[in-house]
């Protein structure tokens, strides 16, 4: 197995997953929870965002800033299933296409590894209305992870 390759992917469950990131990052759900992770697999998480008042922008459509938020936790779960609980694992680049306006809906975050290494991690999320196949934002990001995990 190639060095940057952790063994036995995901480490951690989505249970294991959901306790480590709601004891370590309550403020995720100031206000409500509204963020829900659904799956976590091999270089892989799912999260969920409903549809919340607080998350729209003048005109009835979820917010970038409620997207971008979405692509990152979603991104920093798929690193957490995958090398277990490390809370200092932080984001140090994210890009943002916004392809469509989602209306006020909730919004569903596939995220995907496409490098897991020792000091860096790099993946993509698409984003979707829930029942929808239509992109509403891709997004890309960049994770540094610390060496003593």
């Amino acid at each position: 197995m190639p060095p940057d390759t952790p063994p036995d992917l995901p480490v951690m469950d989505l249970a294991e997953t959901t306790a480590f990131l709601d004891r370590e990052f309550p403020q995720m759900h100031h206000g409500g929870r509204s963020l829900y992770l659904e799956a976590v697999g091999p270089l892989s998480a799912r999260m969920r965002l409903d549809h919340h008042e607080r998350h729209l922008r003048p005109g009835g459509t979820v917010s970038g800033p409620a997207m971008m938020g979405l692509a990152d936790i979603a991104l920093y779960a798929a690193i957490l299933a995958n090398i277990g609980p490390v809370a200092l694992a932080v984001t140090t680049n994210l890009s943002f296409n916004f392809l469509r306006k989602p209306g006020a809906t909730g919004l569903v975050a596939e995220a995907r590894l496409l490098k897991l290494g020792r000091r860096l991690a790099v993946g993509e999320v698409l984003i979707t209305a829930p029942g929808s196949n239509d992109l509403v934002c891709h997004a890309t990001g960049t994770y540094s992870i610390p060496p003593d995990r």
